[in-house]
């Protein structure tokens, strides 16, 4: 049995029965994660990544939604997010030595996944940065039947003129002990408090906006600020090598928003070109978090990815007949 861990139950809005539960990475980095249920006749279990700043509470009402379509949810807060260990003095720093670490995290919530005797088939939801790391989990044989990504980090938003001080900046203050200093234009405070509703980066629904202010409003130690320059530095790093891979055999859709601000939106129409029967699908109106807008925007997404993962198991079942 997993050590129980804290988790914000009414603010999460989950399923009943959720739980939480400390992981550890084998490099001996504390985690946490979260198992939300479904139904006794479930069919598969969602492995959902989030992104950066992002906790497990926040995917609660998602969770909720695909456990009413048969799918258990199982979520991490990544090393230095969530309620998992921060990696610096100053824990409001978004951090991370190396990016190939987070990998380590997806291990343990595979692991967990297991131990706790969830049905498969397995399916990856990533979001964000989470994008990244799924990515690179894909390449290397994560064992999932198929995968959906929103907003994916596939490229960071920059423009052209700051890329290569971006380049530099990161490369060579990490040299000289400074990999831990906030990138230029970020700041400690969290966005989703420090920020209004208008013109947010982030979602078109107030009351989505509020129920994640709510969460980091509640609990402090879920807040997280701006990367460190070598968080950044790693990120564009894996960024670059991943645009260099080709896509993996597993069936994929991926969603982005027509006013996405964060990631490189062309970065990922690249990849979803080249993807193997991949699918893109453009959220008209639609900012960086797809799955926290409007009601119809979520129900949309949910039914599409509920129906690509089934149509992926039955063809498999077929297949396998």
């Amino acid at each position: 049995m997993h050590e129980p861990a804290p988790f914000l139950d009414e603010l999460a809005e989950g399923p009943e029965g959720t739980r939480a539960f400390w992981l550890d990475a084998i490099d001996g980095v504390r985690l946490r994660a979260a198992h939300f249920p479904a139904a006794e006749d479930a069919w598969g279990t969602v492995l959902l990544f989030p992104g950066r700043t992002e906790y497990v509470e926040k995917y609660g009402r998602t969770a909720a939604d695909f456990a009413a379509h048969g799918l258990h949810t199982v979520a991490v807060d990544w090393r230095g997010q969530g309620l998992a260990d921060r990696l610096l003095p100053d824990t409001r720093t978004g951090h991370v030595v190396d990016f190939q670490d987070y990998q380590k995290d997806v291990d343990a919530l595979l692991g967990a996944a297991r131990s706790l005797d969830l049905p498969e088939p397995y399916f990856l939801i990533a979001h964000s940065m989470g994008g990244a790391i799924g990515l690179r989990a894909l390449v290397g044989g994560l064992p999932v039947a198929a995968a959906a990504f929103t907003g994916p980090m596939w490229g960071i938003r920059i423009a052209p003129s700051l890329r290569p001080v971006a380049w530099v900046l990161g490369w060579s203050v990490s040299r000289v002990g400074l990999g831990h200093v906030y990138a230029p234009g970020t700041k400690p405070e969290a966005y989703i408090l420090d920020q209004a509703f208008d013109d947010n980066l982030l979602t078109t629904d107030t009351e989505m906006f509020e129920y994640m202010r709510r969460q980091v409003a509640a609990e402090p130690g879920l807040q997280l600020g701006g990367p460190s320059l070598r968080w950044l530095h790693q990120a564009l790093a894996e960024c670059r090598v991943l645009s260099r891979l080709p896509s993996p055999r597993v069936p994929c859709v991926t969603f982005v928003g027509s006013n996405e601000r964060i990631v490189d939106v062309p970065r990922i129409r690249a990849r979803m070109a080249n993807w193997p029967g991949g699918r893109l699908e453009v959220i008209e109106g639609g900012e960086h978090e797809v799955l926290m807008d409007r009601p119809p925007v979520r129900r949309q997404i949910t039914e599409a990815i509920v129906a690509h993962f089934a149509n992926t198991t039955y063809a498999g079942d077929r297949a396998a007949g």
